[in-house]
Parts: C-alpha cells; sequence; structure tokens
C-alpha cells in the first residue's frame, strides 16, 4: 500500500475515516474473480472473524460464521465444558445446511416460542421420533393462540421439503415458487438434516465454508492471559479448535508476552496462536518474538468499548493497522484488524492497510445469530443487548468467584459499555446478510485498486487522506429530498 501523498500522508495518525481508496485500473472480467481467502492459515472464504465478546460469539454464531466462509472466536469467559459442548456441535454440524429447530408433537407453542427467534429463517420442524418432518411453523401461526396449545393442532402441515444436495439454483427456484422463506432438507431416508433458507442458496453461490482438515466447521476460542492459560489451550487443542486467540485490551506487556510463551510451548504448530491487543510497531514484535502467529491490533475503537475516553490510550485505527502490519510483514508474520467497523469500507481499508482478517463485533451484534435472547422495546421494535468485554457487567461476570470486597474493588476498572440495545434492521438480521453485504464490498473494493487477491489488494492499494466534508459527501444522502 502508499499514500496518494506519501510526504504528507505518511506523518499523519489516521482513522478509517480519514482516508479513501483511490480508484486503479482493474484488468479482470469480473468482481467475482476476486480471491478473498486470508493469507494467514488455511481455512476460510473470507476474511471476516466474529468478535469473542459474550453478547456476539456463542454456539449459533461460531456455526454460521463457519458456514458462510467466516471464524468465529469463542469469549474467553466460556466455562471450559461449555466451550466443549459448542466445539463438538459445530464439528459435528452439516457443512451446508442450518441446524433445524425441531420439536415433537408433544410440545406446546410455549416451547416453539422459546426457540423460533433462536435462527433468521422463522422455521420450525415438527418431526415424529425418527425425526421425520410431520409439519412446520411460522410466526404467522403463532398469533393469537394458548402457549398451552399443543403444536399439532396449529402447524402447517401443507410442507415443501428439499433433498440433500440439491444444487443451490433449484433450492432457490422451488421456494420461490412456493412462496417460502426456508425449507425443511431432508436426507435420503426422510429425515431432517437441516434447513436452507431461500436467501442461503444465493448466499452459498458466494461463500464456501471454512473447513479445517478433517472436512468440520472450523471454530477457534479466546483465552485470558492468567496462569491458567497454559491449561486451558492444552484443553482447547484435544477438543480441536482451529486457532487459539490470547486476549486481553493491552496487549503489549509482561503477562501477554508469559502468556504467549506458556501457550505456544504447550501448542507449537498445531494451530495458529492469535494474540492481542497492540497498536504499535514495538508492540507487536513484542508477541511476533514471543511465539504469536498473528497479531490482534487496535486499542479503543470498538462501539462497546471506552478505553480511549477513560485512559486516553489508543491509536486512530488505519495507522494503527498500517503500522503493525508492516512490522508483522517484516517478521514474516499477520496481523488482524480488531473493532471500528461500521461500514463495509472500513474492512475493504483494514485489508488495505495490510490486515489478513477482520474482526467485527456490533455489527454482527444484531442479528438473531447471536448470543441471547430477542427483546421488543415499547415501540414493538426487535433488539438484543450488548455490552463490552470490559464493560463492570463482564468484570462482574469474570470475578464473580471472588467475594463480595474484591469484585466491588475491582469493578472500579472498567472501561466498556454495560448495556446497549442493538436492533435488528430489516435487510441485516441474519449473519448471512450482514456478511454478504462486507463481502461483496470488500469484493468491489479489489477490483477499483485492480487486484484479485487479498496480498494484491494490500500491494497495490493506493490511499489518500480526505477531509470530514470528503467523507461526508460519500454517505448517501438522497434517501429524501424536499
Amino acid at each position: 500500500m502508499r499514500f496518494l501523498h506519501p510526504d504528507h500522508d505518511e506523518q499523519l495518525e489516521l482513522s478509517t475515516d480519514d482516508v479513501f481508496l483511490n480508484p486503479g485500473y482493474y484488468d479482470g472480467g469480473s468482481r467475482l474473480d476476486t480471491d478473498l481467502t486470508p493469507p494467514d492459515f488455511p481455512g476460510g472464504s473470507h476474511p471476516i472473524v466474529s468478535a469473542n465478546m459474550n453478547a456476539v460469539t456463542g454456539k449459533r454464531m461460531a456455526e454460521t460464521m463457519a458456514r458462510f466462509g467466516g471464524l468465529g472466536v469463542l469469549p474467553q469467559d466460556m466455562a471450559l465444558d461449555t466451550v466443549a459442548r459448542i466445539v463438538r456441535h459445530i464439528q459435528a454440524a452439516d457443512t451446508r445446511y442450518d441446524t433445524a429447530l425441531a420439536v415433537t408433537p408433544r410440545a406446546t407453542l410455549r416451547d416453539v416460542q422459546g426457540i423460533i427467534r433462536k435462527r433468521s429463517h422463522d422455521l420450525v420442524v415438527v418431526v415424529d421420533d425418527d425425526r421425520r418432518p410431520i409439519g412446520i411453523v411460522t410466526h404467522s401461526d403463532l398469533r393469537d393462540r394458548d402457549q398451552y396449545l399443543p403444536v399439532t393442532k396449529l402447524m402447517s402441515q401443507r410442507l415443501v421439503t428439499l433433498p440433500a444436495g440439491i444444487s443451490n439454483r433449484d433450492a432457490f427456484l422451488q421456494m420461490e415458487e412456493a412462496r417460502i422463506k426456508a425449507a425443511p432438507v431432508l436426507d435420503a431416508d426422510g429425515r431432517l438434516l437441516g434447513v436452507l433458507a431461500r436467501n442461503d442458496a444465493v448466499r452459498l453461490e458466494l461463500l464456501r465454508p471454512a473447513l479445517d482438515a478433517h472436512g468440520r466447521l472450523m471454530v477457534a476460542a479466546a483465552v485470558g492471559i492468567s496462569a491458567d492459560a497454559p491449561t486451558t489451550a492444552a484443553r482447547l487443542l484435544e477438543l480441536g479448535v482451529s486457532a487459539i486467540v490470547l486476549d486481553t485490551a493491552h496487549g503489549h506487556q509482561r503477562q501477554m508476552l508469559e502468556a504467549i510463551r506458556a501457550v505456544k510451548a504447550i501448542v507449537g504448530g498445531r494451530v495458529p496462536v492469535v494474540a492481542g491487543n497492540v497498536c504499535t510497531a514495538e508492540g507487536t514484535r513484542a508477541l511476533i518474538e514471543a511465539g504469536a502467529d498473528v497479531v490482534k491490533v487496535n486499542v479503543g475503537p470498538g462501539a462497546m468499548c471506552t478505553t480511549r475516553m477513560q485512559t486516553g490510550a489508543g491509536r486512530p485505527t488505519f495507522t494503527a493497522v498500517l503500522a503493525c502490519a508492516r512490522q508483522a510483514h517484516a517478521l514474516g508474520k499477520h496481523v488482524w484488524a480488531d473493532g471500528g467497523v461500521k461500514h463495509p469500507r472500513d474492512v475493504a481499508l483494514y485489508l488495505a492497510a495490510g490486515a489478513a482478517r477482520v474482526m467485527v463485533g456490533t455489527a454482527l451484534a444484531g442479528t438473531y445469530e447471536s448470543p441471547g435472547d430477542v427483546k421488543e422495546d415499547h415501540d414493538g421494535l426487535l433488539y438484543k443487548e450488548n455490552y463490552g468485554m470490559a464493560s463492570g457487567r463482564a468484570v462482574a461476570d469474570r470475578t464473580e468467584q471472588h467475594d463480595a470486597f474484591e469484585r466491588a474493588k475491582k469493578g472500579f476498572f472498567r472501561e466498556g459499555i454495560s448495556s446497549s440495545r442493538i436492533y435488528i434492521r430489516d435487510g441485516q438480521e441474519s449473519v448471512g446478510a450482514v456478511l454478504i453485504d462486507i463481502i461483496t464490498g470488500v469484493q468491489s473494493a479489489l477490483t477499483y485498486a485492480g487486484a484479485t487477491t487479498l496480498p494484491d489488494f494490500h500491494d497495490r492499494a493506493v490511499v489518500g487522506v480526505q477531509t470530514p466534508a470528503g467523507y461526508g459527501e460519500g454517505t448517501p444522502h438522497g434517501l429524501l429530498r424536499r
């Protein structure tokens, strides 16, 4: 990457809002000719990672991220037995079809209400004891009904099903003709295998699944930098996670370096060790020399983070990623950009600066696949709660084994928002919808730079610096004119 005016621009500390991608010549035929495979380690069709935040990545998020070509990182606050259960579920999940929400004929409407908003496809399948579908329930079937009504009294027996192995095109056209959003997928014996949404049939043409060496969906897990890090990492390795992420707000510190060395001694080269966060070349070098394969970059730009307002510490995002990526590349390693993603352009600019992957949090928190229950405000709008991993709420959960006095003392040190409403937006209510919006934007960004791969994009990108007015004129402003 080079700046449009290097003598001036190299001296500035820049956020992604401060910069733009200068278009160049593209010699390809289509944006679909681009390849977004991350250059850091095998697995995945694109560079998006779901953040290891309690309100962002759980079982459903990590499974769906992998199915759509990304990588989910389970939070460090999860109990190891919970992590084990989730990893086993993800590794056993179908690589193409979503895990179905299913109930037996003995279930009631109340049972359906408890799970129907766990997926964006709005479909609960009623199955017999051999897991053969006998009916389906959607939200429209639940209106004005007694909550203890058996599902057999309200389910639709008009079943449109898909055979396993059907092409995405044929599946889409069949659902389009039937005017349904999703359909159960059946194996050769007529048993429920999963669910395929109509829109996902199209998305799966662009996003191949992220698979490990055994052909299973990939999943990563985060570990804190306490004395338990080596033990936890050893257990994660046994479970078969695809990467271990050592995570703390300020990664350029002695405890992090000790944790990296200890974990690397356990892990060796069997899975990548990702460590962070830092925002300087010095911090990047220190983590890599301690044994990190990938360094996680950025301090303080996350939507739930108050670090910069509390401490003044951090660095503008674009410059941080650029400086750390340059140092990592000089040492033969890679960086992930973490936080600050508001639009697909932010992802593209991070990749232009040299990031191998980009970690996204809040943009994924307002989806049906994120952890937590869907809630409804007084206007009937749906939302989920989000909170920072250094917030008072997260700290309280993390220190529950301490006595009340110690917990109160640690509670003073917080650098995050404890509760925020992230509304579920039309057209962006599923992980697939958010990912395809980001990925198609990044694919187009590569063509504007004249590139076809991520390393090529970083080599060819020409970035300029703009005024706030320059940024503003690039935002959509034709929605309403009088």
